[in-house]
């Protein structure tokens, strides 16, 4: 067949931006060849809200529940970046209490996080019933924070120079429970979903990313230690007290496929969720006695100065690249999402996937549009 009979025969299909797969209003443009992708463009572009415009325009303090709305998903971890960021760049010391409370609920906003993947992976796939399963435990993490904070999506709750509230003994007690009940469950999700045979054969061998193609995108996080990276900055550059504990990053091992495939990623996540575990209990056993916020005059001026920091989100790493000269806001305010890049690398795994699977990459992908776009 001619060139051009072959470029006729082929089909442009517009998944999104609300389709029910696509993890937000996220379009892509989809080329196939009947079943076949033969090309996917992400077009992102619906969720723009000029993030790091209004960082330069607003005072440090006044930008920190801005940063929730990146990755609504972990916006703990959203404001643990920003606010180490502007720590670092002021030169403030965070009290010990403050940083056992921050990695705490760092760390349960991660497991909040994985449960959104694990329950909306199983619904992409067919998969009703982990999706009830998932979060019905994510309440219980919401409980904790709506009882910390007030809220329970969009928290502001870590502070710049600590946290907005102590922690108290009732807290700390709930959130002991939560440990203990979560991971039984775990066990639970691998027989239900992880290693179910309908499950397996739509994600081991799909959508295989090498970890050269990975490093060469810039993806992070669990989608690159599944493809076989061992790189987590909470041990490889360490930040807060994350150093201080006993845990291990997991990476992708190829179980039932191959390293880098659907799986692994959405496997990666299921395991993190152990490691944050321990981390938890590791910090509620050490959490000191004295202040929760450092004392930070109300009209942050930092001089002339410019910081890089990069944190550990649950989708990989987040920076923020900020630039001060003296006023109350920053002159540069510049955010390194992760999900952006890790969303960049779908391109490379589509052509010849099927339709169907390329449903099944995206979401072991696992995006957020508000992290993607800004």
């Amino acid at each position: 067949m001619s060139g051009a009979s072959a470029e006729k025969r082929g089909y442009v299909l517009n998944m999104g931006p609300q389709h029910p797969s696509t993890h937000g209003v996220l379009r892509m443009e989809v080329h196939t060849d009947g079943e076949i992708v033969t090309r996917a463009i992400p077009d992102i572009g619906y969720l723009h809200r000029c993030k790091e415009k209004i960082g330069e325009s607003e005072t440090y303090f006044k930008f920190t529940p801005y940063t929730d709305r990146l990755d609504y998903l972990a916006s703990m971890n959203q404001n643990h970046g920003y606010c180490v960021a502007v720590e670092r760049l002021a030169g403030i010391e965070v009290p010990e209490r403050a940083e056992y409370i921050r990695v705490i609920v760092a760390e349960l906003n991660r497991i909040a996080s994985h449960l959104v993947s694990f329950g909306t992976y199983g619904l992409d796939l067919g998969a009703f019933t982990p999706f009830l399963y998932a979060f019905r435990e994510r309440e219980k993490i919401l409980d904790i924070f709506e009882q910390m904070c007030g809220a329970r999506l969009t928290y502001a709750y870590i502070y710049i120079g600590g946290v907005m509230r102590d922690i108290t003994p009732k807290q700390l007690g709930m959130i002991q429970e939560f440990v203990d009940y979560i991971e039984p469950k775990l066990d639970e999700y691998d027989r239900l979903l992880s290693y179910n045979q309908i499950f397996i054969k739509r994600t081991a061998n799909v959508g295989v990313l090498s970890p050269e193609l990975a490093i060469k995108y810039g993806v992070t996080g669990p989608v690159l230690r599944a493809s076989g990276v061992d790189w987590d900055l909470r041990r490889d550059d360490p930040y807060s007290i994350y150093d201080r504990f006993d845990w291990k990053p997991v990476v992708g091992r190829g179980d039932v496929g191959s390293v880098g495939d659907s799986w692994d990623r959405y496997m990666v996540r299921l395991r993190e969720i152990r490691e944050s575990v321990k981390i938890i209990r590791q910090a509620i056993a050490q959490v000191p006695i004295g202040p929760y916020q450092a004392k930070v005059p109300p009209r942050l001026k930092p001089k002339y100065n410019e910081v890089y920091c990069r944190t550990e989100s649950a989708r990989g790493e987040l920076g923020f690249y900020l630039v001060a000269d003296g006023d109350v806001h920053p002159w540069r305010c510049k955010v390194r999402a992760p999900s952006f890049s890790n969303l960049s690398v779908i391109g490379e795994l589509a052509p010849g996937l099927m339709i169907a699977d390329l449903v099944a990459v995206l979401g072991s992908i696992d995006v957020v549009m508000g992290d993607v776009d800004r």
